[in-house]
């Protein structure tokens, strides 16, 4: 079965063409950026030919898959002869509220329930809504699933999501802790498990994904009970360019200060916050990694920061599940940072987490478990992908249908 994955952003779609008979193979991937400027760029890659990069206006999100769709029919590039051969997409979906829970199948009363949340992902949704009525228009009668960054949480219990604000504003509004990344802590918790021979459902696991966008889920068997991320994913860890936990005080004095409207610090607090913000330099950890060898002090600092947030909610989430047996790091800076990964763990040998710092220094972006053998925690480096949970869920809910 081939299965188209689509992750539509506000100006850009990133795809990928899964073969799911043939051991989960790639076919074909790609992105397509600045939709809805004057120029848009596409990126493209069939497995096994040259990328190919080029420049064309992309007026919308329905232009876009278009050329992806040809793309994938080209008879230079392309991998497959008809568009039969697609049996179905999968999107990815920001936020989905309390009503969605697992992923499912997209049918009217799925489009107006994804509608709805747009209130509470006004920044994505209404673009993941884009790809599906993209996808509805330009491939008539496709089965098309909705995979949901929120849905993994939502087995979260009520003391860890409600805000300690008036209760009527849960009631009223649905403001309450949500939790993000789902998919991929789902993904590389269940790897995890796999990599060390036990049943999730016996084990207490913290992951760690750690990229621009960055957060930790406490999963106790096989349940995510809390994620640092809340309302939005600007809660929680200090990121790229997000600001992470924030006395809402000090937001609110800046706001008069410097006399910001609610858009002006909505874009404080994701665009210019985080470890941009602190060292003045990048979002990018690797531009920080080797500034701080270069002697940076605000460079040194970002990175500190970063590591002891992390550092701390790993602490508060062993307290939270009375325990820990894998602590996994996942994402670009989980997956490839070795300073970042020994930083964090350091002096917790109390709570039982030691790593072998030559195994360590030797693990970038593959799976493997970098814990001593006398640790009692195990700590495992593990891959995520997203989108091939993305598809997965999609085969599974389409043959269910059948």
């Amino acid at each position: 079965m081939k299965i188209l994955v689509l992750n539509c952003g506000s100006s850009s779609i990133k795809y990928q063409l899964f073969d799911m008979s043939a051991d989960e193979n790639v076919l074909a991937k790609g992105l397509l950026e600045r939709i809805g400027q004057t120029i848009g760029i596409v990126n493209h890659t069939s497995i096994g030919k040259d990328k190919i990069k080029y420049e064309t206006p992309i007026p919308n999100h329905t232009a876009g898959i278009e050329i992806i769709i040809n793309l994938l029919l080209d008879k230079e590039v392309g991998v497959i002869n008809s568009l039969s051969e697609i049996k179905a997409a999968g999107h990815r979906v920001a936020h989905g509220g309390e009503h969605f829970k697992n992923s499912v199948i997209i049918n009217n009363d799925t489009i107006t329930e994804i509608s709805n949340c747009i209130q509470l992902a006004p920044l994505h949704n209404p673009a993941n809504l884009k790809g599906i009525l993209a996808v509805e228009k330009l491939i008539p009668g496709l089965p098309q699933v909705a995979v949901f960054d929120t849905s993994f949480h939502q087995s979260m219990p009520d003391y860890a999501y409600i805000y300690g604000i008036p209760y009527e504003y849960y009631e009223n509004f649905e403001i309450r802790r949500y939790g993000f990344h789902g998919t991929s802590h789902k993904f590389v918790a269940e790897k995890a498990a796999n990599m060390i021979g036990k049943n999730i459902n016996d084990l207490k696991i913290i992951s760690c994904h750690l990229g621009n966008g960055a957060s930790i889920t406490a999963i106790d068997r096989g349940a995510s009970i809390d994620n640092s991320m809340g309302f939005t994913p600007v809660e929680g860890l200090i990121m790229g360019t997000r600001c992470g936990d924030l006395d809402v005080g000090a937001l609110l004095f800046i706001m008069e200060k410097e006399n910001l409207d609610t858009k002006q610090a909505n874009d404080l607090v994701n665009k210019k916050s985080g470890v941009l913000g602190i060292s003045g330099i990048s979002s990018d950890m690797r531009d920080l990694e080797n500034a701080a060898m270069q002697g940076n002090k605000r460079a040194k600092l970002a990175l500190d920061v970063y590591a002891y947030k992390v550092k701390k909610y790993i602490g508060s989430y062993i307290a939270a599940m009375n325990g820990l047996d894998i602590l996994i790091f996942t994402g670009g800076i989980g997956e490839n940072s070795v300073h970042m990964r020994e930083q964090i763990t350091s002096n917790m040998e109390y709570l039982g987490i030691k790593i072998d710092k030559n195994i360590n220094d030797s693990t970038k972006g593959v799976d493997a478990i970098i814990s001593t053998k006398d640790s009692k925690v195990c700590t495992i480096v593990a891959t995520t992908n997203e989108e091939l949970v993305i598809a997965r869920d999609t085969m599974r809910i389409v043959n269910d249908l059948n």
